[in-house]
């Protein structure tokens, strides 16, 4: 399933291609041909995601999409194929055109509808939501931080690859009860994940690994590569790139993940207060 960083990045080039413009609204396949006809010709307004909805503004009707798991768009610039039997929704404003195939939603709703979507929904790292909201959803609760994660009432647009790489990079284990997490823990997810999805956003792709690690010259070349721009997803057997450790898979939220046991200890740590007195120490709570 796309995750968040997808969604903004096709809200922001749809917005680019079709916002303030007439467009051509076709439903090659037939399953959303009452919606497309009540569309085709008017002017879209706005193009806007949260977490892992897209909404496009026509005034009061809003078309809702949710690409679900094999959801996918793929735009046009100048010829474009025709579009395949399986497409669900062609929108198309001059020379440029997006087919759609595959979504898990595909509807017209009004503004109250989508108000009622957004509020089930945890803060959007990538759509104004904040730190302090997504600490207080995660002091709620008693599951373990793997799962919580992909709950997307605590935190929307976040999936498999986020998560796991997240809690990598602030060595927490994933089976770790997300209220007993330290809130500099509850910080280092948010800002990390916030930072990794702006990235993936501008790339296209996700990135993690830091390019020095890996003696790439930028983040843009490791978006390029399959190899070197995670550190824990679907690496389960490797080395740590961090520690060498051999990374191990589980089940955690009904998702596979990996992580590291050296990097992502599963019980509470001592570790020394580098600002305080010499010899200080202060409890990191764990399960």
């Amino acid at each position: 399933m796309p995750e968040g960083h997808t969604v903004h990045r096709i809200a922001r080039l749809h917005r680019e291609a079709f916002a303030g413009r007439g467009v051509r609204v076709t439903s090659p396949q037939g399953r959303f041909a009452a919606g497309a006809a009540r569309l085709d010709g008017r002017t879209l307004d706005d193009v806007e995601a949260y977490g892992k909805q897209l909404f496009y503004r026509f005034g009061s009707d809003i078309l809702h999409i949710h690409l679900g798991l094999v959801g996918k768009f793929l735009i046009y610039h100048g010829e474009a194929p025709a579009p395949t039997a399986g497409t669900r929704l062609s929108i198309a404003a001059g020379e440029t055109v997006a087919y759609l195939a595959g979504p898990m939603v595909c509807e017209l709703i009004d503004p109250d509808t989508e108000k009622q979507i957004v509020a089930g929904l945890g803060p959007d790292p990538l759509g104004g939501g904040t730190e302090e909201q997504f600490a207080a959803m995660v002091a709620r609760r008693s599951a373990p931080i793997g799962a919580a994660l992909l709950d997307q009432s605590v935190i929307a647009g976040v999936g498999n690859v986020y998560r796991a790489e997240a809690l990598f990079l602030c060595g927490i284990h994933p089976d770790r009860p997300a209220r007993a997490l330290q809130p500099r823990e509850v910080a280092c997810l948010w800002r990390t994940i916030a930072g990794a999805m702006r990235l993936g956003e501008r790339l296209g792709r996700i990135v993690t690994v830091s390019p020095e690690e890996v003696g790439a010259a930028s983040p843009e070349d490791l978006a390029a590569s399959d190899d070197e721009r995670l550190y824990a997803y679907r690496r389960a057997g490797l080395p740590c790139r961090r520690c060498a450790t051999e990374l191990r898979a589980w089940t955690v939220g009904a998702r596979t993940i990996t992580a590291c046991p050296h990097c992502q200890p599963p019980h509470p740590l001592r570790r020394t207060v580098q600002d305080g007195p010499a010899g200080a120490t202060e409890e990191v709570r764990g399960c």
